[in-house]
């Protein structure tokens, strides 16, 4: 199993030095959350708790993940990178796939997208993006940037967008796409592409998608041979727990290894310290 440790609700401040430990310690990648602003008050509720209350207070930081993917790439030579989730639907198909074949480019390839259709309908408004249609529009996006970034001349006549001949440069080359969210609609989305990002879920939660996808791969005529399970987990925390996830499928966790030892207030010394201890604990080394 491969172990990438999570940035959300970090201090911008912090994270390159946690990329440059987490580099030198041999984790194996960063998962990058995103959202364009915060939004005091909200119509829609937060999918993901049971009282649909968010998960971070005002005033959390939300760098933007390709402007961070560019630095993070010239301060680790390994690690890799992911957002978890990146909204393709907010934003238009040129510019993402600019920023975000920039930012693979830069990190020689060690750049995996992970992408949400978006649950939050308020900022969609913000941004003057349409939320009906986000499903269908996200999987004309995931096609048309693919087309962006492979060498040569593009031309594109879809149901959104129509792009005349032109090219787009420099080209990152292939970049995996892994889709995040818990519903059928999201496990069959992700059952077409290269990996699936679940939430903080059980073990069993995870396997029982897991199980869900390959019924849609294996009715496709695909295997799962290469396909990417990152999820965090609410349930494993020993050497044990870790094999029986990965028995199960997952192939990646995302986790934020000082929260076992100091909690949510971890100084950045702290952070870094329960990173290694992790590591430790696990036998990672």
């Amino acid at each position: 199993m491969k172990f990438y440790i999570g940035t959300g609700f970090i201090e911008t401040s912090e994270i390159v030095e946690i990329a440059k430990a987490a580099d030198d310690l041999g984790y194996d990648g960063m998962g990058i959350p995103d959202h364009i602003v915060n939004l005091e008050t909200l119509s829609t509720p937060y999918p993901y708790t049971r009282d649909g209350q968010r998960r971070w207070q005002p005033f959390t930081h939300w760098p933007d993940p390709w402007v961070l993917v560019g630095a993070l790439a010239q301060a680790t030579t390994r690690l890799r990178f992911v957002t978890t989730v990146y909204i393709p639907a907010m934003r238009d198909p040129y510019g993402a796939a600019k920023a975000i074949g920039t930012a693979a480019y830069l990190a020689g390839g060690r750049v995996e997208l992970g992408v949400g259709v978006g649950w939050c309908s308020d900022e969609f408004d913000l941004v003057g993006a349409h939320f009906d249609a986000r499903g269908r529009r996200t999987d004309e996006m995931l096609q048309l940037m693919r087309e962006l970034w492979a060498p040569g001349w593009t031309e594109f006549d879809g149901e959104f967008y129509t792009t005349p001949r032109l090219e787009m440069e420099p080209s990152p080359g292939h970049i995996p796409i892994y889709v995040g969210g818990l519903s059928d609609l999201a496990l069959r989305r992700a059952a077409r592409h290269d990996g699936w990002i679940g939430d903080l879920i059980s073990t069993d939660r995870a396997i029982a998608g897991i199980a869900r996808i390959r019924e849609l791969r294996a009715e496709a005529g695909l295997s799962m041979d290469g396909f990417t399970v990152l999820t965090p987990l609410t349930d494993a925390f020993t050497v044990e727990h870790y094999e029986r996830a990965a028995a199960g499928g997952i192939t990646h966790t995302l986790t934020m290894p000082w929260m076992f030892y100091t909690g949510p207030q971890a100084t950045l010394a702290e952070k870094i310290d329960g990173m290694k201890r992790f590591r430790k604990d696990l036998q990672l080394d």
